[in-house]
């Protein structure tokens, strides 16, 4: 149901802006009447400000799609409220701090939001709070429609497969089951060296150096080094837990200690603090390992590999008994995604080096040692693989006796959306539904709202 909740709560999102009463000059004024609910031009422009405070472009035709999914909102808090449903309160207030953090951060700060929005924070939080307390309930509204939907049987999902055109059938891209064994460089050395070159760099801005000039030298950071370090004012949600609570426990200027995270060690220099938002300079450095540190890894890797190999030892055993990936190594080696647990991968899925190895092996091949990256921080640490390839899914159309759960995913999204659907159609009929001229030339995705 994945696919087809995310949807949902796009379409909620709709309830969402603050109301304003003029946007660039236009007077505010209703531009639609749903029931008893009217949206007001304001919310529109206020959605469309905020997609533009994300990147995104806005024209007509936004717009148009914005107030249509306020039209199908309002359909549905209606009713929510017909049903007597109740508010998730403490939902309510991680969805509000966790959309104060985001736009804080993406716009620079609560000053910059309040200039941007033309409002305090408290009144921004306030109304965003009262919007996403009607989201919450054209949620819940929308759960209980969907519940309602008859449970798949197989024989659904054969009869699915069946009348349904293989065009038009998922298409299942190529999978894999991997195996691993990793053996991580000699960290200790690596990582004394990196803590005394910021040491060595921390005392030459204490001397008078520039933070700013020694970050662009140095850091290993694509996305700050080239902005002499500077990170922009965001939320301390967004960092690692150790490098928000060295930044935030600082004063202006004051540059911090090293700082381990799993991106790295850092050096931080505070430029500044608003509430649990902050900006700050860091140069982020990585270990690095020498031509000695991976052949050693290579030696010992073809050392397991020819045990592999020549049928001393299973690829699992080896994998318990040598490897430190420490997610996989109880596993035998298998490779597992984090968020799902399957242990099928597509292309995409894996670290670019990994595909590069597996593409040109078959079913149980065991590779060459080679050098690779974890899943450790943000783009991963140093490590040495050996990888074993126990099973291949070819690309192909899917069929109900290879691929029965995505095609069960398949036709319960697929009736999910048919009972939404369902519901906002008889509901538009007995609604009272009234839009302005300015959008009644709107080709909406759904027919009806205009009568």
């Amino acid at each position: 149901m994945k696919n087809i909740l995310t949807a949902i709560a796009l379409l909620a999102l709709a309830v969402l802006p603050a109301r304003a009463q003029r946007y660039e000059g236009v007077v505010d004024q209703t531009v639609a009447l749903v029931g008893n609910d009217v949206v007001m031009l304001s919310d529109i422009e206020a959605e469309a400000q905020m997609m533009r405070a994300r990147g995104a472009t806005v024209d007509q035709s936004a717009r148009c799609e914005i107030l249509e999914n306020f039209l199908s909102s309002k359909l549905f808090l209606t009713q929510a409220r017909l049903d007597s449903l109740v508010v998730n309160d403490a939902q309510v207030s991680a969805m509000l701090d966790q959309r104060i953090n985001e736009v804080m951060t993406t716009l620079g700060g609560e000053q910059k939001t309040e200039a941007y929005f033309g409002k305090p924070i408290y009144k921004l939080r306030q109304e965003w709070r009262d919007a996403l307390s009607d989201q919450s309930l054209i949620q819940e509204m929308q759960r209980n429609v969907m519940s309602n939907v008859p449970k798949v049987t197989p024989r659904d999902v054969k009869k699915y497969c069946e009348e349904t055109a293989p065009e038009d059938l998922p298409q299942i891209s190529t999978k894999y089951r991997i195996r691993q064994i990793g053996l991580y460089p000699d960290r200790e050395a690596a990582e004394l060296a990196v803590k005394e070159q910021l040491i060595s760099l921390r005392e030459r801005v204490v001397n008078g150096e520039k933070f700013s000039t020694l970050a662009r030298l140095y850091s290993q950071d694509p996305g700050s080094m080239s902005k002499g370090g500077e990170l922009g004012m965001a939320s301390k949600s967004i960092f690692w837990p150790a490098f928000s609570d060295a930044a935030m426990s600082l004063k202006v200027g004051q540059v911090s200690q090293v700082v381990e995270t799993p991106d790295g060690f850092h050096i931080i220099q505070l430029i500044e603090r608003e509430g649990d938002m902050f900006n700050a300079r860091h140069i982020l450095i990585k270990p690095q390992y020498t031509s000695a540190d991976r052949e050693k890894a290579f030696q010992k890797l073809d050392s397991i590999r020819n045990l592999i190999v020549v049928d001393s030892m299973s690829f699992a055993d080896a994998a318990r008994s040598f490897s430190e990936e420490r997610h996989s190594a109880t596993s035998g080696g298998l490779m597992a995604d984090e968020y799902s647990g399957s242990s099928y991968f597509e292309k995409d899925q894996l670290k670019p080096a990994d595909y590069q190895v597996l593409r040109y092996m078959k079913e149980g091949d065991v590779s060459q040692p080679f050098e690779s990256l974890d899943n450790e921080g943000r783009n991963g640490n140093t490590i040495y693989k050996i990888l074993y390839l126990e099973k291949v899914i070819p690309a192909h159309t899917a069929n109900f006796e290879e691929d029965y759960n995505s095609l069960l995913d398949e036709v319960n999204n697929k009736n999910a959306m048919a009972a939404i659907d369902k519901f906002v159609e008889e509901k538009q009929k007995t609604t009272y539904i009234v839009i302005d001229p300015m959008f009644q030339g709107c080709d909406f995705q759904r027919k009806g709202w205009v009568k």
